[in-house]
């Protein structure tokens, strides 16, 4: 079967190959990046091909799973900045020895995005804050999670939009905060 799905794939994508790949790389703006969108792409789509039921609609298809990862992939980037894979000791040492001064160390801006990010995940329930992990910055889909969890797709969908609802009134509640003048908690000037 996994063959006849891979011949019918390259028979569908040969044809658009050129025009896919042409439009991945100016989503990514990078040749090399852009290939690589194609590579998981296609992979996606070998793995899905066999719910595509008209072949005459594979075209537009196939882009919108190149649309998918590609929003996937900034997503999982945007989420990555603000949750170190390591330890901030570990990056430390490393920036020691390297000189990479991108670690949180150097940059304060991005050592309290850092520390917000993992307030506001810790404020979380446990369903929601691993939904949230999983999802946005370990790039599992939503159907992978539900098996995990062993729960339905929907369900996943709930608690990823219940956990952003609550990260953004967190954020939002904290930027309240910091807006309030100091001479109105009862310091008048």
């Amino acid at each position: 079967m996994t063959g006849e799905s891979e011949a019918r794939l390259w028979r569908l994508l040969e044809p658009i190959y050129a025009g896919v790949v042409a439009f991945a790389r100016h989503l990514c703006r990078s040749r090399s990046d852009g290939d690589d969108l194609v590579q998981e792409a296609a992979i996606r789509a070998l793995a899905k091909l066999r719910d595509l039921r008209d072949d005459a609609a594979f075209k537009g298809w196939m882009y919108r799973i190149v649309i998918t990862v590609h929003r996937n992939r900034c997503r999982r980037a945007f989420w990555r900045r603000f949750v170190p894979l390591v330890s901030t000791s570990a990056r430390a040492e490393d920036a020691h020895v390297s000189g990479d001064y991108r670690v949180a160390e150097w940059s304060p801006d991005a050592a309290e995005a850092a520390r917000r990010i993992r307030d506001a995940l810790a404020s979380l329930p446990a369903v929601q804050r691993e939904a949230i992990v999983l999802f946005e910055i370990e790039g599992w889909r939503v159907e992978e999670i539900a098996s995990l969890h062993r729960v339905s797709p929907s369900a996943v969908k709930s608690r990823l939009a219940r956990g952003r609802a609550r990260l953004r009134e967190h954020y939002e509640a904290q930027h309240a905060i910091q807006q309030i003048p100091s001479f109105v908690s009862g310091d008048a000037p």
